[in-house]
């Protein structure tokens, strides 16, 4: 029995129906800038800057993300197409990626 055209909760033949999941895209712009930003909150006050709006996916943002760690000697991770970097180096950041052909602008304090 097919239950995704119904409305269904709990069935007694199978029991609960899970529907699946909607997939979260990471928050993109439409107006074609990359956002950089500084954030403490959630990180028990040690400052990392995230980077949004890159168009890429997979291992081509890994690979941005690599580029950048490197260019600013520190760690970082990419989470959900959003690159964090550690430490206050926005200007190296900035300068790297519109060296790469984006344009870049500041977002947040």
């Amino acid at each position: 029995m097919d239950f995704k055209d119904l409305n269904l909760v709990y069935s007694t033949d199978s029991g609960r129906i899970k529907t699946p999941e909607k997939e979260q895209k990471a928050q993109t712009f439409t107006d074609g800038f990359v956002r950089v930003r500084r954030e403490t909150k959630g990180r028990k006050g040690k400052g990392v800057i995230t980077i949004t709006g890159i168009p890429l996916t997979g291992a081509e943002l890994k690979a941005v993300a690599q580029k950048l760690k490197k260019k600013c000697g520190t760690g970082g991770s990419v989470k959900d197409g959003v690159i964090e970097v550690q430490g206050d180096k926005r200007d190296v950041i900035k300068a790297e990626l519109e060296a790469l052909g984006y344009k870049v602008k500041f977002s947040g304090g």
